[in-house]
């Protein structure tokens, strides 16, 4: 049997350059062998581009430059040293979370070089990146969101303005970076300043009490499956994923409990809702959404990962795990919907 020849890109210039090559290694362990021939394509903090033995060459330093063209007739990336030998690649898997990757910067680029790729088109990558376009799209949806105030560059709020507490966050960024919870007018200024540490465009958004929920989802405009939902349980603080000190063994403030410990009727809520998020902006391949329910039941969007992290601590694969999926089979099916129709 032939095997498909899978590009992974990982690493990248964003804050989340760690928990990429993190879940890279993920990746490595649960591709079949017999089914994959995987090119392992690291991207540095500075932005170049290596190929790389695995995962863990691209921290050591190693690796041979080079370049994905915005050229159909290419079909692989073209090595930069020696005779600029191509790589062809069946498929490429963006394995990038947060700016530069998640954004559907990438997803660009792929689509100019004509090759097949896993997860999110760039329109819904771009939306969910987004914070504020993601809730303009949702609530068009009637989907609830968060009331937030959009901050563009040179721009200040009025801290009498705002009712608190409110958090104050990058438009653009991914995980909890730059997130700040403001309880008084007093702290405003310096969260705002925090946040543009990350991105130009900053959102303050009034608190929702409730628990936050997560739903894993797989699959196209054909069909979609769900992972268990997730329930953030808090000791104290906020969640604040991929900042602890040691994440893999376990987050500083907070337990993930899957399933998660609500109704049935509740359960039903927050699915529908995140299917109906899913499909208003456009994803395809995978995506998280993160839901808060509200102590009266109803539920209101608090963002989406169209490339969630799948680290040995992260939510999405522990989710679909709970539901009767390995990482190994979310990879196939993630393929099967790039490269349909091809018999493998």
């Amino acid at each position: 049997m032939t095997r498909t020849r899978i590009g992974v890109l990982f690493g990248g210039r964003s804050e989340e350059h760690p928990v990429s090559i993190k879940s890279a290694r993920e990746v490595a362990a649960a591709l079949d062998p017999d089914r994959y021939e995987p090119f392992w394509i690291g991207i540095t903090r500075a932005g170049g581009w290596l190929l790389c033995a695995g995962p863990d060459e691209l921290e050591a330093g190693g690796g041979r430059p080079v370049l994905l063209a915005p050229d159909p007739t290419v079909g692989g990336v073209q090595l930069l040293d020696g005779d600029r030998e191509t790589v062809p690649l069946d498929v490429v898997f963006p394995v990038l979370h947060g700016r530069f990757g998640e954004d559907g910067t990438v997803q660009g680029l792929l689509e100019l070089s004509g090759i097949p790729y896993l997860g999110c088109g760039v329109a819904a990558s771009s939306l969910a990146m987004d914070k504020g376009l993601s809730y303009a799209v949702a609530a068009a949806a009637g989907v609830a969101t968060p009331e937030f105030r959009r901050v563009e560059p040179g721009e200040t709020v009025d801290p009498a303005s705002l009712g608190y507490p409110v958090f104050v966050k990058p438009a653009r960024s991914g995980s909890s970076f730059g997130v700040t919870r403001v309880d008084a007018p007093e702290q405003l200024a310096d969260a705002v300043e925090s946040a543009r540490e990350f991105d130009t465009v900053v959102l303050v958004e009034q608190a929702v009490v409730g628990s936050e929920i997560g739903c894993a989802v797989l699959g196209d405009e054909t069909g979609l499956t769900l992972g268990e939902l997730d329930r953030v349980a808090l000791t104290s603080g906020f969640f604040r994923i991929h900042q602890e000190a040691s994440p893999e063994t376990g987050s500083e403030n907070s337990t993930f409990i899957v399933p998660a410990d609500i109704s049935e009727a509740s359960k039903l809520l927050v699915q529908v809702t995140a299917q109906t998020v899913y499909r208003a902006l456009g994803c395809r391949g995978l995506a998280r959404v993160d839901l808060f329910l509200r102590p009266d039941g109803t539920v209101v969007l608090n963002e989406v990962n169209t490339l969630p992290g799948l680290t040995s601590y992260s939510r999405y694969p522990r989710m679909m795990a709970a539901a009767g999926l390995s990482l190994a089979e979310v990879i196939d099916r993630l393929v099967d919907l790039a490269l349909p129709g091809v018999a493998r």
